[in-house]
């Protein structure tokens, strides 16, 4: 077999780069492909505010003039002053089972990290930490849920015979059966040091610019201390939020605010993995009322974020929150959360609380660029 790689810039290698998956899960019943438009949205340095302080480049590998594996790369200098670690990053990653198509793939890559003076590589990110990310470990028999990845099983060895190491994981968790839970009790332990002037209150959606730049504040400073978290602009929020609701409500966002002033949020969406997975990667403009209408009758919710402010987090907004979200969860059959991390205590906390077990694991990898 002969390989080589292309970074693609073309309508040809787009084609290649977006076709590739269908190849490769042609037959996983479980696969749900991302929409092609929206892949090339996020993807276009030119229009995504992400890439205003990033680079952004494409590669598909070719094995007898046929595509076998593709990725990104990103380098984010920003990334390197907050961290103080010079890590570009890849992502969108598929392969075949072809070892030898992934290590031309990230050679590469890997050239171009090195040229531009990165000392690692790691991922998957697609294309950032706030996106899906992860190859997945486990539970490979399962839908994934909205903001899951979803991969074959060979994909962390395809990885680490190209010489990457798992850093860390992150995992989901679920309720299948949430009434169950309910019918036995919630006991919220609702006490801390700020009882008075605390009042929760929905999305505004009349006042859906201010309601997006407090989402935003708040998860800036509440996940400020995040592995490879950095803030987001308003542009880049108003970018990611574009599709916000297609996959929620007003209503299953929430606010906490003390004395006014906005401290806590609480954000839900509906698993719109459901609705997406028959449409087969394409979205068409007559899909549109029939999605709205379904989407109504969804019973699979998704906490999304949960964001309290630093200078907040012993008090009572956390138990306040959850009193409201618990109603909000009453309405619906499955519960589950999209990716964390151990060391994020206040989702961990729901979680447990009403019993979330962890559903799936998704693997960080990083590989050491030597000279």
């Amino acid at each position: 077999m002969s390989y080589y790689v292309r970074n693609i810039s073309d309508n040809v290698g787009w084609k290649d780069f977006l076709s590739l998956p269908y190849s490769i899960y042609k037959d996983d019943p479980n696969w749900i492909p991302q929409l092609n438009s929206e892949v090339k949205r996020v993807l276009n340095s030119a229009k995504n505010p992400y890439f205003k302080n990033a680079s952004l480049k494409l590669y598909v590998c070719y094995s007898d003039n046929k595509p076998v594996s593709r990725s990104i790369m990103v380098i984010n200098r920003q990334h390197w002053t907050k961290w103080n670690k010079k890590a570009a990053f890849f992502g969108y990653f598929e392969s075949f089972n072809d070892v030898e198509a992934v290590k031309y793939l990230f050679s590469e890559i890997e050239g171009e990290c090195k040229s531009a003076g990165a000392e690692y590589l790691e991922g998957p990110f697609n294309p950032n930490h706030y996106s899906e990310l992860g190859i997945l470990t486990d539970n490979f028999k399962i839908d994934p849920i909205f903001f899951e990845t979803h991969n074959p099983p060979y994909y962390s060895q395809l990885l680490n015979e190209t010489g990457f190491s798992e850093i860390f994981q992150i995992h989901t968790r679920i309720n299948t059966n949430i009434s169950d839970t309910f019918s036995k009790g919630i006991n919220i332990n609702d006490t801390g040091d700020s009882g008075k002037s605390i009042s929760i209150r929905k999305f505004n959606i009349w006042k859906m610019k201010r309601d997006l730049e407090i989402l935003r504040e708040i998860n800036n400073d509440a996940f400020e201390g995040n592995p490879y978290f950095l803030p987001l602009t308003m542009d880049e929020y108003k970018f990611s939020s574009r599709f916000l609701f297609f996959v929620t409500t007003p209503g299953l966002i929430l606010f906490a605010e003390y004395k006014g002033q906005p401290v806590g949020a609480f954000q839900c969406v509906i698993n719109f993995n459901r609705l997406i997975k028959p449409l087969k990667g394409r979205i068409m403009p007559w899909d549109l009322p029939a999605l709205f209408l379904k989407r109504n009758s969804l019973k699979e919710l998704v906490i999304f974020t949960v964001g309290i402010k630093k200078a907040f987090r012993n008090t009572r907004i956390s138990a306040m929150l959850i009193k409201s979200a618990e109603k909000i969860f009453q309405k619906y059959s499955t519960v589950s959360t999209t990716w964390t991390y151990d060391e994020n205590k206040a989702i961990i906390h729901i979680g447990e609380l009403f019993e979330m077990k962890p559903h799936k694991h998704f693997g960080i990898f990083s590989k050491l660029l030597r000279n």
